[in-house]
């Protein structure tokens, strides 16, 4: 699925191409109210991205595990075969196109963000309201809290893993048993590590844990374990040795 650092990379390229453009011509039918309007801004909230029109019809879209959306210049080839195509929206000189998206809907812009925790790659990004929702959730372990976009929008799998790595937190940990720093800090990790993911395109940090089961730690070379988690299941990944209840390190991330 993608997370936070790629929707802030999507939204970016279609800012560039889109802005202030008006639209010509769309498909499916259902998105015709946007035909003649301009695009006036492209954002993102966690791992959904919203497209506004002058109109202040917003363009609500979320990847989930398939989706993407791509830019071409009018009459260039697609990189993705046509019937999967969920949204194509013209302009005069680009194509916007959205690709096996499950979620690609008008809204209005009072729905912008609705139910969802604040966005972790956000400027003014508010660590005490993040930490006190994650009390307030209803998920038991901190993998689980980290994965709830009620509490902060933008985390998948992925960072969740390498953070909690990175703090030396045991991912099954139940909420309660840890200290208000150690849940800050571990959120303040995950947004590290997806900023330096959202800067230039196809960069990611240096991967950690997540994938890695039954390879040795790069810290102390015992072997990573994985199991599913919570609903829906996802895939955990950790070491059981540095993120024990007695690991007391905490690890600083490379740049590459």
């Amino acid at each position: 699925m993608p997370e936070g650092d790629t929707i802030w990379r999507t939204a970016t390229a279609l800012r560039d191409a889109l802005l202030d453009r008006p639209v010509v011509a769309v498909r499916p039918a259902a998105l015709g109210r946007l035909v003649g309007h301009r695009v006036v801004a492209v954002h993102p909230v966690g791992k959904h991205l919203y497209m506004t029109f002058d109109t202040g019809v917003v363009l609500h879209t979320h990847m989930r595990m398939t989706g993407a959306w791509h830019l071409y210049r009018r009459g260039e080839p697609w990189r993705r075969v046509a019937h999967r195509a969920t949204a194509v929206l013209d302009f005069d000189e680009v194509q916007a196109v959205l690709f096996a998206a499950p979620t690609c809907e008008l809204i209005g812009l009072g729905e912008v963000g609705f139910g969802l925790g604040p966005d972790i790659l956000a400027e003014g990004f508010d660590i005490a309201e993040v930490a006190a929702r994650a009390r307030r959730s209803r998920r038991r372990t901190i993998a689980e809290v980290l994965l709830d976009q009620h509490v902060c929008a933008g985390i998948g799998n992925m960072y969740r893993c390498d953070a909690l790595w990175y703090e030396g937190i045991d991912p099954l940990a139940a909420i309660d048993s840890l200290s208000d720093a150690a849940v800050a800090r571990v959120y303040l990790r995950a947004r590290d590590l997806l900023r330096r993911g959202s800067v230039a395109d196809g960069f990611r940090p240096h991967v950690a844990v997540h994938g890695r089961s039954g390879r040795p730690c790069r810290n102390c070379g015992s072997l990573i374990e994985a199991r599913s988690l919570g609903r829906p299941s996802r895939i955990l990944f950790w070491c059981p040795r540095c993120q024990s209840a007695n690991a007391v390190s905490r690890r600083e991330a490379p740049i590459g």
